[in-house]
């Protein structure tokens, strides 16, 4: 069974976060996306907790649903947490998603992070002055079936390989817990072909999340597993295990849509390529700032592959994806949220038909069943490839637009 799975999203605890992030709305959203796994998230702040305790109950392997399954979705026990500590005379901010495998072991978690004082009905991702190694060692006491999965691992402020406050490597920031790190999670502004430029990471799995603060943003990213059902046991194994027959694809972002692609500084409306970065001298020409250094230049830093190498062998492949609002949004010229586009995307989802479903599997026949001539053009126009690229930075989403596209549209991917 093709299993598609989303296990970094957030609640209506984590801060800046839609209030509509409630279980059984993620629930149904994802049955919408065809999402069938996804994190219930925060699972460290107290009321969210109990709400995973209201609204879940167990149904096999790690994995739970809502009471009475009155969805199908299906749902993993999964949090962000945030580090901020001193490390190398430097201060270090990384993000990190945690997986466990029972409520059991969550609860001994929290209680493990009560003791040291942390305040974690602050926000949905709590921050900690804890050190990411220190913390690998938590999570696992907590159970050795658990996980922890670098986030967003590029992003400048807020993760393992930042420009702004990360690290070199995976065995700089964890030490000898280097081997319990068995993915890296890319994020939105980078991809996998990115992400082999640096052979270190050749023995971990790339995998790919939403990041969602909202319910239209879930599944922008996702992997896909072969199982014979959802199982927190055998995503584990298959990430431990480097099961490439069973991590079948992930879908990705455009990354030159993610808004620390590029160099920049937003305050100037300016960006740049990493090469007029190091021309700069990393100022902006406008005003004399630095320049934020996004993560097309992060990864050119750590790269050991040149442009013209091969990807490595036995890699797990990849598709990439524009939601279907944007995708239609830049189509009729009105806004992803406006009354037209939300009748057309209504109207897509009908006879059973989901996001996913539409946006890479459906052959055209069926499209041009459901769908108007141009849109089907533009759906099997991002299939392709065939798109302009606009790249975001410093905290700016850039702008992706299909080639059959009347003219460029304004990104209106806010988290």
């Amino acid at each position: 069974m093709r299993i598609i799975t989303d296990i970094h999203i957030h609640s209506r605890y984590s801060r800046a976060c839609s209030k509509q992030l409630t279980l059984p709305n993620i629930a149904n959203a994802c049955e919408r996306k065809g999402i069938s796994l996804v994190g219930t998230s925060d699972f460290t702040h107290p009321a969210w907790r109990e709400h995973i305790g209201s609204e879940l109950e167990p149904v096999d392997e790690g994995v739970f649903q809502l009471r009475d399954n009155r969805s199908s979705t299906r749902f993993l026990l999964s949090t962000e947490l945030s580090c901020v500590y001193k490390r190398g005379g430097k201060t270090r901010r990384v993000h990190h998603v945690i997986l466990m495998p029972d409520l059991i072991s969550v609860d001994r978690l929290i209680n493990a992070l009560d003791k040291r004082g942390f305040n974690l009905k602050s926000d949905g991702r709590p921050i900690l002055g804890l050190d990411s190694e220190e913390l690998l060692k938590m999570v696992l006491d907590a159970s050795p079936e658990a996980m922890l999965i670098p986030a967003h691992a590029w992003t400048p402020w807020y993760a393992i390989f930042g420009s702004q406050s990360g690290f070199d490597s995976i065995e700089e920031c964890f030490g000898d817990m280097t081997l319990h790190i068995h993915a890296i999670e890319t994020g939105l502004s980078s991809d996998p072909p990115m992400n082999r430029k640096l052979s270190a990471l050749d023995r971990v799995f790339l995998v790919s999340n939403s990041d969602a603060h909202s319910l239209d943003k879930l599944g922008r990213e996702a992997n896909v597993f072969e199982m014979e059902r959802p199982s927190y046991t055998e995503l584990r194994r298959i990430l431990v295990e480097r099961d490439v027959r069973k991590f079948i694809e992930t879908i990705e972002f455009f990354p030159e849509e993610g808004k620390y692609h590029a160099d920049g500084h937003r305050d100037c409306s300016f960006s740049c390529s990493p090469s007029e970065t190091a021309r700069l001298k990393g100022i902006c020409p406008s005003c004399g700032k630095p320049l934020t250094i996004g993560v097309l230049n992060r990864v050119h830093a750590l790269a050991d592959r040149g442009e013209s190498e091969p990807e490595p062998s036995g890699m797990v492949p990849y598709r990439y994806i524009i939601p279907i609002p944007e995708l239609v949004s830049s189509i009729v010229g009105t806004g992803p949220n406006s009354k037209r586009v939300r009748t057309i995307v209504e109207g897509l989802y009908r006879h059973g038909h989901t996001e996913f479903g539409i946006l890479l599997d459906e052959p055209p026949e069926v499209l041009k069943e459901i769908a108007t001539p141009d849109i089907v053009a533009a759906i099997l126009s991002m299939r392709r490839g065939d798109v302009i690229r606009t790249a975001g930075y410093d905290g700016e989403y850039g702008t992706i637009r299909v080639t059959t596209a009347p003219a460029p549209r304004q990104s209106a991917l806010g988290i």
